[in-house]
């Protein structure tokens, strides 16, 4: 789905360009991820991430430059977390669970617009400048619905500090979810090991691919309405 972005046989202006059409989607999609969440709790009845500045499409806000350089390198990475007090929330199992789901959910709806707006514009690309400036605008469009999937995709795994563990935690018993909870810090050093294994890269890679064909059908029914 993404070609090498460090060729060692590129010039240094390729590879430039090559690492730049990864970022740009990848701090476009954390952006919506995190706002995403911080905008749900805000709605929810928590202002922490308002009040702490993070209700923005600044990425800058959001940016953990590790997570950034791991999407970047390894198409798996994360963003500086948005500030939850679930404790705000009238109900704060029931609405954590809600304000989890909707980084994962924001990301599927920005591949799907994306893509619909790809079909929309895709013949007209190759009348932009250059064919490398068509190319790199078609990576764009394409790079940030596959990073968009992806984070949706990886984000949904039920293994803290996840989005899919809040949500899955939340049909668990009062008790059962805040010793979960209390827990949570210790799910990275499994997650780190797991992603480590062949064969869950492989597994995100096959459901993230299948997932891009069949948003492709969206590109080709926007592609005909103006053809």
């Amino acid at each position: 789905m993404f070609r090498n972005i460090f060729n060692t046989t590129d010039s240094a202006e390729n590879i430039f360009m090559n690492v730049l059409v990864i970022v740009i989607p990848a701090l476009l999609c954390i952006t919506i991820h995190e706002l995403a969440h911080g905008f749900t709790a805000y709605r929810l009845g928590d202002r922490t991430a308002k009040d702490m500045g993070r209700l923005t499409l600044n990425p800058i806000k959001h940016i953990d430059v590790f997570g950034l350089l791991m999407m970047v390198v390894f198409r798996f990475g994360w963003a500086k977390p948005v500030p939850v007090n679930m404790y705000n929330f009238k109900h704060p199992k029931r609405y954590m669970a809600v304000t989890a789901f909707a980084g994962p959910l924001s990301n599927i709806i920005l591949a799907m617009v994306v893509i619909f707006i790809y079909g929309l514009v895709a013949v007209s690309i190759g009348n932009i400048g250059s064919a490398d400036t068509a190319r790199f605008i078609h990576e764009l469009f394409l790079n940030t619905v596959s990073l968009s999937i992806m984070l949706a995709v990886f984000n949904l795994l039920p293994i803290p500090p996840l989005d899919g563990s809040k949500v899955l935690f939340s049909i668990f018993s009062e008790e059962s979810y805040y010793k979960l909870m209390r827990y949570e810090r210790f799910g990275i050093i499994v997650l780190v090991i797991i992603l480590n294994t062949g064969t869950f890269r492989d597994t995100i890679g096959i459901i993230t691919g299948t997932l891009f064909d069949s948003f492709l059908l969206l590109a080709r029914a926007s592609f005909s309405l103006v053809n």
